[in-house]
């Protein structure tokens, strides 16, 4: 399957179990806790479509605060996936961008958002379903 690959089929896919005794972690937990994240994905998806200053992040991550994106983006920061850029000027300007990694993530976040937006519905169902017959049950 190639990176750019976004269809998704109704059967599940052929995975190899993780931290099983006879199977080591692979790494998608690690991986998942940086990219699992609201905030990472967020960002993720506003640097997809170029450079962006704090603030400007900060503006278009409805919600965020500073010091979760500034724990953010230093966490994608150390993991490759974004480039933090510090020019010398005054005051000093920053702005952030994906690095070629973090860039090819964005395929998957891509393929991801169009899965949400194409089961949306069955999901909202499936919810009220659960909820009608598990009253007193409140998962949010």
């Amino acid at each position: 399957m190639s990176v750019t690959h976004t269809e998704v089929t109704a059967e599940p896919a052929e995975l190899e179990p993780c931290g099983q005794q006879d199977h080591p972690d692979c790494g998608i937990r690690d991986v998942l806790d940086r990219v699992g994240d609201k905030w990472s994905v967020l960002v993720i998806v506003e640097l997809a479509n170029g450079p962006r200053r704090f603030r400007q992040l900060q503006r278009a991550i409805d919600g965020i605060s500073q010091r979760m994106l500034t724990l953010t983006v230093r966490r994608l920061e150390r993991d490759g996936l974004v480039l933090r850029t510090v020019y010398p000027t005054v005051p000093a300007q920053v702005d952030y961008r994906l690095t070629e990694t973090g860039a090819s993530l964005t395929h998957l976040v891509k393929a991801l958002a169009d899965w949400s937006i194409e089961h949306r519905a069955h999901i909202a169902r499936a919810r009220e379903t659960y909820d009608s017959e598990h009253p007193g049950n409140e998962i949010r």
